[in-house]
C-alpha cells in the first residue's frame, strides 16, 4: 500500500479531569523526523511519543502537539500543611502573650499563610496512559489518511506509466522508416563527396553510423524501468527512495534517445517522455 507522507489527523478526549487533544501532521522527508510539543507536565511521556510514531511511520517529518485543559479548577482538595500550621500557630501564640493588644488572625488568613496549603501531588499515570492510547488512535488516521492520499499517487503514476508506453510504441514504429531514411542520407553524402565510393568502407561508415544513431537499446532500457515501477508500487513497504532512483534512469534514458534522434518525431517523443517523468517524480518525492 503507497502512502503519502503529507497528512494531518487530531482527536481529543477526556479523563481524570483532563480534556486531551493531539494534533498530529507529516510533510515529506529523507528520513524520519518526530518532533513532539507537550506541555510540562508530559514530558516523560517524550520517548514513549517518539516510539509510537517509529511503530505507525518510517518516513517522514512529523509534528504531534498536544494540548490539555485541566476541567472543575475549583473543585479541587485542599491540603494543609500540619507541621507548618502547629509552627504558625506556636509563633501567634507566643507573640500573642507578649502583646497586650494584638488582632488574632482569622482561619481564612491562616489558610493564606505561605506553606499552609500543602501541594497536592497528582497520580498523572491515568492521564499519560490516556494521551498515549489517544496518540495510537491519532497515528492510526493519519496513516488511514496517508494511504488514500498514496492511492491517488498510484493512480497518477500508474496513468504516466500508460503514457510512457505509448510514447515508446511511437518510436518503435517509427524505428525502421528512421533507419532507413539515415542510411539513404548517409549513401547520398557519401556519393556526393566521392566520385566512385568504396562498397566495403560505404558498408562500414553506414554500419558505424547507424549504431551511433540507434536508439532501440534505449526504448528497451525504458520498457524495463517502467515495468519495475509497476513491480515497486505493489509492494507492501516505503518504497519512495527506490521509485525517486528509477525516476533518474528513466530521466537518463530519456536524455540519451533526445541527444541520439535524427528524426523530429522522436526528439517530440523524448521531450513527452521527460514531461511525464518530471511529473511523476514530482509526486513520488512525497510518497513514503
Amino acid at each position: 500500500m503507497i502512502r503519502s507522507m503529507t497528512a494531518f489527523a487530531s482527536s481529543e478526549c477526556e479523563i481524570e479531569g483532563y480534556t486531551l487533544i493531539w494534533e498530529v501532521r507529516s510533510v515529506n522527508h529523507r528520513y524520519l523526523d518526530v518532533s513532539p510539543r507537550l506541555p510540562e507536565i508530559f514530558r516523560s511521556i517524550e520517548p514513549l511519543v517518539r516510539e509510537a510514531v517509529g511503530q505507525f511511520l518510517k518516513r517522514g517529518k512529523v509534528d504531534c502537539n498536544l494540548f490539555y485543559r485541566k476541567q472543575k479548577q475549583g473543585e479541587e482538595a485542599i491540603e494543609i500543611n500540619e507541621a507548618r500550621l502547629n509552627q504558625l500557630l506556636k509563633a501567634t501564640s507566643k507573640i500573642e502573650t507578649s502583646m497586650s493588644q494584638c488582632q488574632s488572625l482569622s482561619a481564612l488568613d491562616v489558610l493564606r499563610w505561605p506553606g499552609i496549603q500543602a501541594e497536592v501531588v497528582e497520580d498523572l499515570e491515568p492521564v499519560h496512559d490516556a494521551a498515549m492510547s489517544l496518540l495510537n488512535n491519532v497515528l492510526q488516521q493519519l496513516v488511514e489518511s496517508r494511504e488514500r492520499e498514496g492511492s491517488n499517487i498510484l493512480e497518477m503514476i500508474d496513468s504516466r506509466c500508460k503514457l510512457i508506453e505509448a510514447q515508446m510504441i511511437v518510436a518503435k514504429t517509427r524505428l525502421p522508416e528512421v533507419q532507413q531514411s539515415l542510411r539513404e542520407k548517409l549513401e547520398k553524402k557519401i556519393n556526393e563527396l566521392m566520385e566512385e565510393p568504396e562498397q566495403a568502407r560505404l558498408e562500414q561508415e553506414l554500419v558505424y553510423f547507424l549504431q551511433k544513431m540507434d536508439v532501440e537499446e534505449e526504448l528497451d532500457r525504458l520498457e524495463s524501468h517502467v515495468k519495475e515501477v509497476r513491480r515497486i508500487l505493489h509492494q507492501d513497504e516505503p518504497i519512495g527512495r527506490r521509485l525517486d532512483f528509477l525516476m533518474q534512469e528513466l530521466n537518463r534514458e530519456a536524455n540519451t534517445l533526445g541527444s541520439k534522434s535524427a528524426d523530429i518525431q522522436t526528439t517530440n517523443v523524448s521531450v513527452e517522455l521527460k514531461v511525464l517523468i518530471e511529473q511523476m517524480r514530482e509526486q513520488i518525492q512525497n510518497i513514503e
